[in-house]
């Protein structure tokens, strides 16, 4: 399932939610293909979204859930990258 959480990020003028997905990083790049989300915007277990972008991603078929279940269902997957993996 394709999931985003509420933007609550700030950056470069506008805010930011994630998009990620609880079942493959293939549907997850498949989704942001289709969404029109760029490549750049893929940081190893999610996409970055602006605000701008929540009513299309919702209307595309994602589903808006809180950050803390966004976490729990990404970690639940086995796709969350932790912050120590990043380094």
């Amino acid at each position: 399932m394709i999931l985003i959480d509420p933007p609550l990020w700030p950056n470069h003028g506008t805010v930011w939610g994630h998009l990620v997905s609880d079942a493959s990083l293939e549907e997850l790049h498949a989704f942001a293909r289709r969404a029109g989300i760029p490549e750049r915007g893929f940081d190893r277990d999610h996409y970055d979204y602006p605000i701008a972008r929540q009513e299309q991603l919702v209307e595309l078929g994602a589903t808006l859930v809180s950050t803390r279940e966004l976490i729990t269902r990404l970690r639940a997957s086995g796709l969350r990258v932790t912050a120590a993996q990043r380094r």
